[in-house]
């Protein structure tokens, strides 16, 4: 039998020899990391476009919902701007496999939720879910990462049973805010048994443009006696 101190020093050591043939790289920015950066070079995070939204109860992402359904409050990592690199960091996360990004992102956002008490007192982490066909074909749901990350800070446990997709709709990217919601109004629905009721749910997201879809989803939560808190990696302007 291999003794497994051996096996994990191993591991250690391979994983330096290939660091040195392929030095880890800034996923924002493509230039080299150092020690102790992980996924984002110091001078990228610090340079991406933080809202600051997690502050104050009301702020612009909030006011997004006003009049379309009733959520707690909400907030964004980040900015997202086309062409910028937070668009960058949620493109590798959605369609290139990146769910250590995706982890990484929700510990991030975590961290900065943890500042405040206004998402202190969180039931659930409810990722939106994607439709079954979907999920098949992309591996892994995103927002069900960026939950997990967000957990491993909060130690708010996920559940990704209390809202399903059932039906699969066409994708938002080029639609305008009334075909988005349209498109996603009839597709979610909370799964059968739910007891919601005075359940207090952080709906979970990647990037929120006409908030439709996090509309679509927190109107079946509230519909079921539930409080709503959103939060999300970015926001676009």
């Amino acid at each position: 039998m291999i003794n497994h101190s051996f096996t994990m020093s191993l591991q250690h050591i391979l994983k330096d020899f290939f660091s040195l043939i392929y030095p880890p790289a800034c996923e924002a920015c493509s230039e080299k990391l150092y020690g102790g950066e992980e996924l984002l070079c110091a001078v990228c995070w610090f340079s991406l476009p933080k809202t600051g939204f997690h502050a104050g109860k009301e702020n612009p992402l909030t006011r997004l919902f006003w009049g379309r359904v009733s959520i707690e409050t909400g907030t964004a990592l980040f900015y997202y701007t086309k062409g910028g690199k937070v668009q960058k960091l949620v493109h590798r996360l959605k369609y290139k496999g990146g769910t250590d990004l995706g982890f990484f992102l929700g510990r991030q956002l975590g961290l900065v939720l943890s500042k405040t008490d206004l998402y202190s007192s969180i039931d659930y982490i409810v990722p939106v879910p994607l439709h079954r066909k979907r999920l098949r074909k992309r591996g892994f749901n995103q927002s069900e990462v960026i939950g997990m990350g967000l957990s491993s800070v909060m130690g708010i446990p996920v559940n990704p049973g209390i809202l399903f997709k059932g039906s699969s709709t066409q994708s938002q990217t080029r639609k305008r805010r009334f075909m988005r919601w349209e498109n996603v109004e009839s597709a979610f629905e909370v799964s059968p048994g739910q007891d919601l009721k005075d359940m207090r749910l952080l709906l979970v997201d990647d990037v929120i443009t006409t908030g439709a879809t996090l509309e679509a989803c927190a109107s079946k939560l509230t519909e079921k006696g539930a409080r709503v808190w959103i939060a999300t990696i970015a926001v676009t302007v």
